[in-house]
């Protein structure tokens, strides 16, 4: 009878959370959720009674999440270019401001991936068959448009203005349009590879870097584009600037603490 019982209880519970299921699925939907389609995007994930344990439909969701940044990212990007082609810099740098803050949400948003437990990771990576992240259509579509933007900038920001990357970042110093856009490149730069690198942390906490199973798999690829550069010009200069200056001062400068003491 107990045992009856507490059967009885077990399949109430599952009845209830199948009812909690079927409504997260089905929300009810006015006027804003016609507007965006939420049931639509809701849809896009795995059917809650199929997941294969509870991390999956985080690991959906913020990979989904990602790749509808990726795609602003991109769409914002071909403004970008738009603009220089314009010399319309305040667009251009309000516009890049956006794609920074995109960026830095993509990499904070991996972090969530961090609460799952290598195991449970194990079990949705057999879900993604031969997939990997290197497959991501909006990660692989923004690795295409830094050559656009350097094209952009050098032809409307130093072409045009007979001017080069040593002359807006010493020479001909003054942070004018074209350093101001030049640094904005940067610094997508900067927050691409960081987004990289962080993934790789995540992998390694995740799966574990040294694993046989990944050898010469997409994870090299991975690290590889960690230390890659979109803009090597831009990146170049500052080490050949600091040489000059460098053999300028002197390779051994005097000690500050040292002349202090003999002040004394």
């Amino acid at each position: 009878m107990l045992f009856g019982q507490g059967m009885r209880i077990k399949g109430n519970d599952d009845m209830q959370k199948q009812d909690y299921y079927a409504r997260i699925e089905a929300p009810d939907m006015r006027d804003y959720g016609v507007y965006l389609q939420c049931d639509k995007l809701l849809a896009c994930q795995k059917p809650l009674a199929d997941m294969v344990n509870g991390d999956e439909l985080q690991f959906q969701i913020v990979h989904q999440v990602e790749e509808l940044w990726m795609k602003l990212i991109a769409y914002s990007l071909v403004d970008v270019i738009a603009f220089m082609e314009e010399n319309n810099t305040h667009r251009v740098v309000t516009l890049m401001g956006r794609v920074h803050r995109l960026m830095r949400m993509m990499t904070m948003q991996l972090d969530m991936l961090e609460t799952m437990s290598p195991k449970e990771y194990q079990q949705i990576r057999l879900q993604l068959g031969n997939g990997s992240g290197q497959e991501s259509p909006g990660f692989k579509f923004l690795l295409r448009m830094p050559p656009d933007l350097w094209k952009a900038f050098k032809t409307f920001y130093l072409d045009r203005h007979a001017l080069t990357v040593e002359d807006i970042y010493d020479g001909k110093y003054d942070h004018g349009d074209s350093y101001v856009v030049a640094e904005a490149l940067v610094e997508f730069d900067e927050l691409f590879q960081k987004f990289r690198a962080n993934h790789v942390y995540l992998i390694q906490r995740s799966i574990g870097l040294g694993s046989k199973s990944l050898k010469g798999r997409p994870v090299d690829l991975l690290k590889a584009g960690a230390s890659h550069r979109f803009f090597p010009e831009l990146w170049d200069i500052r080490a050949e600037m600091t040489d000059r200056w460098g053999s300028q001062y002197g390779v051994v400068r005097d000690s500050i603490s040292e002349h202090e003491k003999a002040a004394e």
